[in-house]
């Protein structure tokens, strides 16, 4: 027997709030685009979904932890009977749509309302966008190669001077009702009707360019504005611009999924950018004014004199945006002293005049308060 809250790795007690979150966690941990197509992976994303649905709902919480799964199928629940894997992804574009981790990223087949057309198909394309273009944002003109309207039918999928008529079986609902007996009283399933397979209509002269389709291949450009502040992680859901659905149906949506390119001079840390620098041992010691790459070109930072290496210094409000904000974060600058390893004359020479002089080296040279920071921005630099 399936455990609902084990699925989502929450205690029985969990709040509502802990429920969504613990969700969204596995939703996208068996994303099939993140598994490859992996049929495994969006079996499992269906299961969690619909153990969410029954979960945030108090009346189906209720029934289920007092029945479990057989008094929600005794109850004919949809959270048990006929829930798909396009249903599984609705509810998460309903919970989790527009910027967000990932959504509904699978270019999925259109759903069909009561008395209604079925909806186009939902595409989906990748755009890559640098650090400048996280920091001010920007537009992109993008061709999108997908379905639209017959030109000859004009969407309607029937030849010029005709019309499709009402199925007489359904009555244009596209839906057929069928009850079913069973031990615990009768079952009501919903299915596309057979007669007109769920469309509503009968075209008995089909538009000779599109065989009745309603809709040909086509290309179209499209403008999308992407805010300042987004990540790899984020997406945007362009409402009505994908494919046309058949017979004049309303379009699928477009999701441009952001790739954000790595620039080999940082590392992104949320709003944070980490750079390196390396220095030498005078301008360590001595202190030093030197120009740092930024993103949006150089800048000056100043070097204490008695720098040690692996000391971080910050250029205030050189990071990137938060989405949705103009407040920038910090660039973190790791101080790294280099010592050369070959040696002029000369530099032999003062360097040997140096270590007669020079204090001994402490046993520890970073402070307690310096190294729970670093110890996370190392990680960061050894990933890159």
């Amino acid at each position: 027997m399936t455990d609902y809250y084990q699925l989502l790795g929450v205690a029985r007690e969990a709040t509502a709030g802990e429920i969504k979150k613990a969700y969204r966690q596995v939703a996208l941990k068996h994303h099939p685009d993140k598994n490859e197509g992996s049929k495994e992976s969006e079996e499992r994303f269906k299961e969690v979904t619909r153990a969410y649905e029954v979960l945030r709902d108090p009346d189906k919480r209720s029934v289920y932890d007092r029945y479990g799964e057989a008094g929600l199928q005794r109850g004919g629940s949809a959270s048990a009977q006929g829930f798909d894997f396009t249903d599984a992804l609705d509810v998460f574009m309903r919970d989790f749509g527009g910027f967000g981790g990932l959504g509904d990223l699978f270019g999925r087949q259109g759903r069909r309302g009561p008395q209604g057309p079925e909806q186009g198909q939902t595409l989906k394309v990748r755009v890559r966008v640098t650090l400048p273009d996280v920091v001010n944002g920007t537009k992109r003109t993008l061709k999108v190669h997908t379905l639209d309207l017959c030109e000859r039918c004009t969407g309607s999928g029937a030849e010029p001077g005709t019309s499709a008529r009402t199925c007489t079986t359904c009555g244009g609902t596209g839906e057929e009702r069928i009850v079913q007996r069973s031990p615990f009283g009768q079952l009501v399933s919903v299915q596309p009707c057979r007669t007109c397979r769920g469309q509503g209509q009968i075209i008995e002269s089909p538009c000779k360019r599109c065989n009745g389709e309603g809709r040909q291949r086509g290309e179209s450009e499209i403008e999308v504005e992407i805010p300042a502040g987004v990540s790899s992680e984020n997406y945007i859901t362009m409402r009505g611009r994908g494919a046309a659905g058949p017979r004049g149906g309303p379009r699928g949506d477009l999701i441009v999924l952001l790739e954000v390119e790595e620039d080999p001079r940082f590392v992104r840390e949320g709003n944070q950018l980490l750079y390196e620098l390396p220095v030498t041992v005078g301008q360590a010691g001595l202190g030093d004014e030197v120009e740092v790459p930024t993103v949006d070109g150089t800048a000056r930072l100043k070097v204490p004199a008695g720098t040690q290496s692996g000391e971080l210094l910050r250029l205030r409000a050189h990071g990137l945006p938060d989405l949705g904000t103009t407040r920038r974060g910090d660039q973190v600058v790791r101080v790294v002293v280099w010592v050369p390893d070959r040696l002029t004359a000369e530099q032999e020479r003062i360097y040997r005049q140096l270590r007669a002089v020079e204090d001994p080296a402490p046993e520890r040279v970073a402070d307690a308060d310096r190294k729970g920071f670093w110890s996370r921005v190392k990680e960061a630099f050894r990933a890159g």
